[in-house]
């Protein structure tokens, strides 16, 4: 669209470098463009219907990209047991005080916090109201609970179509990199088609659960490296982002 080409590399003598080389090329409109600025992780509540057969094969070959196999899990009983690693997960990551402190950290409670920042969690854009920080601390101890969490998870897969599963082609930092790129073809082709998401990373976010749920899923030695579900619903408020040029050197 803009007549540049992407090629990442990871630089193998400084593992925690990685490097996007944009070439000139003709420039041409590709049909996911124009929802790059539609697509979010719509946290909320979707209408349990049920993704037609097309739209599911249409996002499935989206997401297997650069090796990435996306994996797709419509059958109701398979989304349960995987409901039930991620309330494992979500329970063991609120019993950890160094992600919450860190989650609390990005979120952004209020719009003029949004608007200073650009970055983060806005509370409107999960369906919460926005308040004065110094309440919204205090408050959280009542609002943001385990029982609260888990049963609002639960929620959220019951209603959704399915759950996607992005499994790299290896364990390192090229393959993780395959993996979120190959997600966000998903997620592009999905807004194309109405389809929302959002995130449910806790089962391969906690070390303990990630072989569990390969395991269940049949995956052998090959790693999932991201969860997300699907279905249709009401778009959320977006939040608010950098600039492209506040967060890029294009030197």
């Amino acid at each position: 669209m803009l007549g540049l080409n992407a090629n990442v590399a990871v630089d193998t003598a400084d593992p925690g470098s990685v490097s996007i080389a944009l070439d000139r090329t003709a420039p041409s409109h590709h049909a996911l463009a124009d929802a790059i600025t539609q697509r979010q992780c719509t946290r909320a509540k979707y209408d349990g219907r049920a993704v037609s057969s097309e739209d599911l094969r249409t996002v499935e070959t989206a997401g297997a990209l650069c090796g990435v196999e996306c994996f797709i899990v419509t059958e109701r009983s398979r989304m349960e047991a995987i409901l039930d690693y991620i309330i494992q997960g979500n329970t063991m990551q609120m019993r950890d005080p160094a992600f919450m402190a860190e989650l609390i950290s990005w979120i952004r409670f209020n719009d003029s916090m949004a608007i200073e920042r650009l970055d983060g969690l806005a509370a409107r854009s999960s369906g919460n109201p926005a308040l004065p920080a110094w309440l919204a601390r205090r408050l959280l101890k009542f609002v943001l609970t385990e029982k609260g969490e888990n049963d609002k998870y639960a929620e959220h897969v019951r209603s959704s179509a399915g759950i996607a599963v992005f499994i790299s082609p290896r364990n390192d930092k090229a393959g993780w990199v395959a993996a979120g790129r190959a997600y966000q073809r998903f997620a592009l082709q999905a807004t194309k088609l109405g389809i929302r998401n959002a995130l449910l990373n806790q089962p391969v976010e906690v070390s303990s659960l990630r072989p569990q749920i390969a395991d269940y899923l049949g995956l052998g030695v090959r790693r999932p490296d991201l969860m997300v579900r699907f279905g249709r619903g009401a778009s959320l408020p977006p939040s608010l982002r950098r600039p492209v040029t506040a967060v890029i050197d294009a030197s």
